[in-house]
């Protein structure tokens, strides 16, 4: 053997000794993460892929399922599941707080400033009805204009969800049970056909939250307005964030700010098992860092509602936001992959 090729084979042995001790020291090398995204689909799909892909980058193996928050809250607290990125609190503490011996929140939250619930009607019937508040379908005649006989059908949550408890909830506590029937059913079919009314120029009435697909194809301020409500009032264990009465809230009906929404802020946050995060430094240090604008949030909502909520779509969506801020992503990964 030459010189040149014992100089050649010296430096691809210190390579290969390199990436060994490299991939060694990543906190991950060797580990599985049971990583689950919650079955209404948003936003956040988008995090999930962009949270997986940095945890691939810190050596784990990201096994990504999808499936109900109930049955997550159980998983988590058998050890049977790792983490997720999109439990909904508060609207989701009664559940967490049964497993929070097992379980615990990461972070404060992936939406900066957090989000917000609410009533909406269509802007067209709002303004010709002089429509301001929720609690104007106390009137039978106003509730009757979105439904018949002096009763509004309100689309609400889908079964599975926490926000029908708080809906109900209100209706009851607003003295409103009598003027609105909520109605629950797959959510993303029922709104399918309000946004259909809203366009042909009909009356709707539905609760949503933002960010979210529906205040992206029916925009509040222009499409439809959010109806403040008359009081702060939350099921026993829901938590409010603060006072309901939220600052700067685009398309509240009459122009109300501050607008008083169904709750106070809201946030997708992370929810993990507890064994799993005290084996896994790193990962805690991952999630901690990471969290989106609320107008980004918005884009990727806008962009499902358009193109369809396919796993082409939503990879999509992550991969160019990833190369978009690219050293914010590096310096997630790079913090994270200091903590072992």
């Amino acid at each position: 053997m030459n010189a040149l090729t014992k100089a050649i084979a010296a430096v691809a042995s210190g390579l290969m000794f390199a990436a060994t001790v490299g991939a060694q020291t990543l906190p991950g090398s060797g580990k599985t993460i049971r990583y689950a995204q919650d079955d209404s689909l948003g936003g956040n799909y988008v995090v999930a892929q962009i949270t997986s892909q940095a945890l691939q980058k810190l050596g784990y193996d990201v096994r990504l399922s999808t499936m109900d928050t109930t049955l997550f809250f159980q998983a988590v607290s058998q050890g049977d599941m790792d983490l997720a990125t999109d439990v909904t609190l508060p609207q989701r503490e009664p559940g967490f707080r049964a497993i929070q011996q097992q379980a615990m929140v990461v972070g404060n939250g992936m939406i900066i400033g957090g989000g917000v619930n609410g009533y909406l009607i269509d802007k067209k019937t709002a303004v010709a009805s002089h429509i301001t508040s929720l609690d104007q379908m106390k009137n039978p005649k106003i509730a009757g204009l979105f439904g018949r006989d002096g009763k509004a059908e309100m689309i609400s949550c889908d079964p599975a969800w926490s926000c029908g408890a708080v809906v109900d909830y209100q209706l009851d506590k607003f003295g409103l049970k009598q003027t609105i029937n909520p109605v629950r059913g797959k959510y993303e079919a029922l709104m399918a056909d309000v946004i259909t009314k809203v366009r042909n120029g009909k009356p709707a009435f539905y609760y949503a939250w933002s960010p979210s697909w529906m205040t992206n194809a029916l925009k509040p301020g222009t499409d439809v307005v959010w109806l403040p409500t008359p009081e702060d009032a939350l099921p026993p264990g829901v938590p409010n964030r603060g006072s309901a009465l939220v600052h700067g809230v685009v398309g509240c009906a009459g122009g109300a700010d501050p607008c008083r929404m169904a709750m106070g802020s809201w946030n997708y946050d992370t929810v993990a098992n507890k064994a799993f995060i005290t084996a896994n430094p790193a990962v805690k240090t991952l999630i901690e860092q990471i969290k989106f604008p609320l107008a980004t949030w918005s884009e990727w909502e806008g962009a499902i509602s358009k193109q369809g909520g396919s796993v082409t779509v939503v990879k999509k969506l992550a991969d160019e936001w990833i190369a978009s801020n690219k050293s914010q992503f590096d310096q997630w990964v790079k913090s994270a992959s200091a903590v072992h």
